[in-house]
């Protein structure tokens, strides 16, 4: 075993009530208690009305020189803070994670679900010119060529672009490749946002999105201008500034000391440690974040499916919980979107058993074997839990070597490269992450996982208006991934972020990558 230098962490006790924002306090301009300003000053309260003006600053953790403004290569957070500032989708998810109407307003197929027809509502891009169907079916075809290998394809590629038409400006008309029972999650895709016909430039972007670009520093800051037409209501701040910060502790100092108004992803031991500091506000995201393992199933040593279920056997999910997530976490059970649509629950619930690991070990001819994986520091609880399944793997009798790497590369360099690596989802339907990321054709398959039969089963469950025709599909693929895949999924937990106590108006209880997350337009200073 060859851990990384870790601190010991003990569970975490519950946070107070009190520290969080679920009830809606500060969406709703109630009071909140103890929002006070350091050093003997008089505390300031989160008034009732909405203040209009003032410049937002949030922090995010980045992903370096190479960051880009074009909100179809959106992939970290801090991607979907600017996406969201910037641009629209036609449709998002809201906290249940179902659809809500954002540049459409209405959509209905036809008896066999093979055409869809969508209805925009008025709305104009920055430069004036207004939102039409050509926008939306040029953003779509940008997304669906396969030359530039866009996040949201596999999502989209249902449509059949080529046969889908404007029927008039506000009319679009979507052909599909195969009947569709549901185009509103298509729709919702990470990543789909609407982009002006003909666009190509991003370094001075234009969308139809809450603010305007002013400047961008990639790996530093980006800023934008409040957008006085926007067809959700203008913004109550003037600007945005979103920051970005290598690590956890850059951005808690940053809130600390006044720099920013909101610092994203914050560590369940951050939390508990500022929760009664009158500088911080505790913001609770709940069913934010899946943690876990990937393992590449395409090379050795995980081609091996013993050592797979080896892996799956010798993890103790209750200890990563406790040490990593502490109150805020749930145990996994090696599959996504855990207490959401679809999900598999009446699968067996794994737990530790050392015994049968280690059997399967000796099966797969890999005791004593070492293993690589990579992790990053960048990621709250991402070495921590890389340094714990060491540990847990030697009692099993495997060598897991903990490579610590860069983090504004990590997520690329990790899709392709090695055999294991930590991995980290947000929330979104159990449908997305399955197109996003375990189909053939997905462009962020981190476990190399592809199976036709697989992706046919995808394909029924997709294109069936029978209801209960789908969930079937999806207990079918879920329960092959949950004896066979590579995503080794430990826990769940709510993701937490702190606010300056004059910042109100962010939505209580969005998970991320969902409408009210990652987003400041409806949010205002005190």
């Amino acid at each position: 075993m060859n851990p990384a230098p870790r601190s010991p962490m003990s569970p975490l006790p519950a946070l107070s009530r009190r520290s969080f924002l679920g009830l809606g306090a500060a969406a709703t301009g109630a009071v909140l208690l103890g929002a006070c300003s350091t050093g003997g000053e008089t505390g300031t309260q989160v008034t009732a009305a909405p203040r209009d003006g003032g410049r937002l600053r949030a922090v995010f953790a980045g992903g370096g020189a190479q960051e880009v403004l074009d909100p179809h290569k959106t992939n970290l957070y801090a991607d979907v803070a600017r996406s969201n500032a910037l641009y629209d989708k036609l449709v998002e998810y809201g906290d249940d994670l179902g659809p809500v109407p954002r540049l459409a307003t209405a959509w209905r197929p036809n008896q066999d679900a093979t055409v869809w027809t969508v209805e925009l509502r008025p709305a104009v891009f920055h430069d004036g010119r207004p939102v039409r169907a050509a926008d939306v079916l040029y953003s779509y075809q940008r997304i669906l060529d396969p030359k530039n290998a866009l996040r949201p394809r596999a999502s989209l590629e249902v449509i059949d672009i080529s046969r889908s038409r404007a029927v008039d400006d506000r009319t679009i008309e979507f052909a599909c490749a195969r009947p569709c029972g549901d185009l509103a999650n298509v729709l919702a895709a990470f990543g789909a946002y609407i982009i002006p016909e003909g666009a190509t430039d991003f370094s001075r972007p234009v969308g139809s999105g809450p603010f305007t670009f002013t400047a961008f520093e990639p790996g530093r800051s980006f800023v934008a201008t409040r957008f006085g037409d926007y067809w959700d209501g203008a913004p109550h701040v003037q600007e945005l500034e979103i920051l970005t910060a290598p690590d956890e502790t850059a951005r808690i100092n940053a809130l600390l000391g006044g720099q920013v108004e909101y610092a994203d992803d914050l560590g369940v031991t951050s939390a508990r440690t500022y929760e009664h500091d009158a500088r911080v506000q505790i913001l609770r995201s709940p069913r934010s974040a899946m943690s876990g393992f990937a393992m590449k199933v395409d090379r050795p040593p995980f081609d091996n499916l013993d050592l797979r279920r080896a892996m799956f056997a010798l993890v103790d999910r209750e200890e990563l919980v406790s040490t990593v997530l502490g109150s805020t976490g749930v145990v996994g059970n090696d599959l996504f979107g855990r207490d959401t649509k679809y999900y598999a629950a009446d699968l067996a619930q794994r737990h530790l058993d050392l015994d049968e690991a280690k059997a399967l070990i000796r099966k797969a001819g890999a005791l004593n074997t070492t293993i690589e994986l990579q992790t990053t520091g960048a990621t709250n609880g991402f070495v921590e839990a890389a340094n714990i399944l060491a540990e847990q793997a030697g009692r099993a009798g495997l060598t897991i070597d903990v490579k610590v790497g860069e983090g504004s590369t990590y997520w690329t360099r990790t899709l392709d490269e090695g055999v294991l690596s930590s991995f980290r989802s947000g929330a979104m339907p159990i449908e997305t992450h399955l197109a996003q990321r375990m189909l053939s054709t997905s462009s962020k398959n981190y476990t190399q996982w592809r199976r036709p039969d697989f992706d046919a089963l995808f394909a029924t469950a997709s294109e069936t208006t029978d209801e209960a025709a789908r969930a079937r599909a999806y207990q079918q693929m879920q329960a092959q991934l949950h004896s066979e895949g590579g995503l080794l999924v430990w826990g769940f937990s709510d993701g937490l972020h702190g606010l300056a106590p004059h910042l109100a108006g962010m939505a209580p209880n969005a998970p991320s990558n969902t409408l009210g997350y990652a987003r400041f337009d409806k949010a205002w200073l005190s």
